[in-house]
């Protein structure tokens, strides 16, 4: 091959160099005049591949919460001739919010619509491309978004089951969970997350603590009293039946909230990373505190005592996570393992209703505590932000704001499940017959028990 020497280039004269130096400096001037905008609306989003990874993941932890933590979690808990019917409905719900979410959930949530609900712009995913984004989550693809949002709605109604244990038909419970999700989960994330009510009114809400947990709850709780005391209640036993199952229901569901707290920052950032931190902190301090409230009260630890604490720390930090600091996390821990096991054991009995599995003495109470001290503890340099956030960071009206928020939350769920609980229950009724609830529901209601 012949080498390229300056000779062999051909010569440029001085005229030619001077008109193509006018062309650049032409060329130069058009670009700096042309609006950036006019190429920046046609550019595609930029995302991000790490945090692309991160939801991807979170989104796996999450639903791993519901199949199989929460399944686990619950059947461990009801009696044996019971636990396929307490893990076939999480599983059940899990297939059938996945279809609804993808139907019209998703576009009540986050399409655009008023203060209390969203539109059908995303009906049946309409809108949804393999390279669109959510305006809440610009790094990742909408469908990741869309999917971990859907771990959310799965997970929700699954807790609900758990005040209602061994007397709800499963008929019922098909029926319930697409209305509820439609007309009360929907509204709810909507006005918390979608640009609806609660949002604008400045209610934090980092995970879910009202779209989740207070929302589970209050419906668990109207559930519960609607449905009436189970047979037997006070007078028979009602033990667990292997809390083995529980145990590790209660180990998936600490390792897949991270996914659920660390997850709701979009993305593999700092504000993650602190919710992770917060997350384990106020987990563990909570089931000390159940435990120890628990041994001091009635002189023994008990397994199923430290992992209801759990539960309840991660219920309560929910909604602070991703506001809060490791001291701020570690007393809302304490707070919360305390609260929820009063909640659970003494105003339960006081008060007499049938919440089967603590579903409100949990996920309500401990959800109302973390709303409310996340206005206490919520510090601007955490989240980010400029303005003060939360009373001890010099923002006191925080504190009302998130009462509002769990008030509207409160009335607006207890309402509504009302209506639909009745509503079920005058059309194809809503509890089994005696004979079924006696001789249990695996064997009456799918034909299988327990070995």
């Amino acid at each position: 091959m012949p080498r390229l020497t300056v000779s062999a280039i051909p010569a440029v004269s001085r005229t030619q160099g001077s008109q193509l130096g006018w062309l650049l400096l032409a060329l130069a001037a058009m670009l700096a005049l042309t609006p950036f905008h006019a190429f920046a609306a046609d550019e595609a989003p930029k995302l991000d591949s790490g945090d692309t990874a991160w939801m991807l993941t979170s989104t796996a932890l999450v639903l791993m919460m519901t199949i199989p933590g929460l399944a686990l979690f619950y059947g461990g808990m009801v009696r044996k001739m019971n636990v396929l019917t307490i893990m076939m409905q999480s599983f059940a719900i899990t297939c059938l919010v996945s279809v609804l979410w993808m139907i019209i959930g998703y576009s009540l949530v986050f399409s655009e619509g008023n203060a209390f609900i969203g539109g059908f712009g995303n009906l049946f995913l309409s809108g949804v491309a393999i390279d669109s984004v959510n305006d809440l989550a610009k790094t990742i693809p909408e469908t990741v978004f869309l999917t971990f949002q859907m771990t959310f709605a799965i997970i929700t109604p699954a807790l609900i089951t758990g005040a209602f244990a061994d007397r709800m038909k499963f008929s019922a419970l098909l029926w319930f969970t697409a209305l509820w999700l439609i007309f009360v989960y929907a509204p709810v994330a909507h006005m918390v997350w979608g640009g609806g009510l609660m949002g604008e009114m400045g209610v934090l809400d980092f995970a879910g603590g009202t779209v989740v947990h207070i929302n589970a709850g209050v419906a668990g709780l109207v559930a519960a009293i609607v449905l009436g005391k189970r047979a037997g209640y006070g007078k028979s036993a009602h033990a667990p039946h292997n809390l083995t199952l529980s145990i590790i229901g209660a180990s998936l569901l600490w390792v897949g909230w991270f996914g659920f707290n660390a997850g709701s920052a979009a993305g593999a950032t700092t504000n993650a990373g602190m919710a992770m931190l917060v997350t384990q902190i106020a987990t563990a301090a909570a089931a000390l505190a159940w435990v120890f409230a628990e041994w001091i009260t009635r002189g023994k630890p008990s397994v199923l005592g430290i992992v209801s604490g759990a539960v309840a720390g991660l219920v309560a930090i929910t909604p602070a996570a991703g506001f809060v600091d490791p001291m701020g996390s570690l007393i809302i821990g304490i707070v919360a393992g305390v609260i929820c096991f009063i909640a659970s054991t003494s105003v339960k009995n006081a008060l007499g209703y049938d919440d089967s599995l603590d579903v409100w003495g949990v996920h309500g109470v401990g959800g109302i505590v973390g709303a409310v001290l996340t206005g206490v503890f919520a510090k601007a340099a955490i989240a980010g932000k400029d303005e003060p956030l939360g009373l001890l960071d010099g923002n006191a009206g925080q504190v009302l704001t998130q009462v509002y928020g769990v008030i509207i939350t409160i009335v607006f769920t207890a309402i509504v499940t009302l209506i639909l609980l009745k509503i079920i229950d005058w059309t194809i009724g809503l509890r089994v017959d005696e004979a079924t609830e006696r001789d249990g529901l695996d064997i009456n209601l799918h034909g299988e028990t327990v070995q």
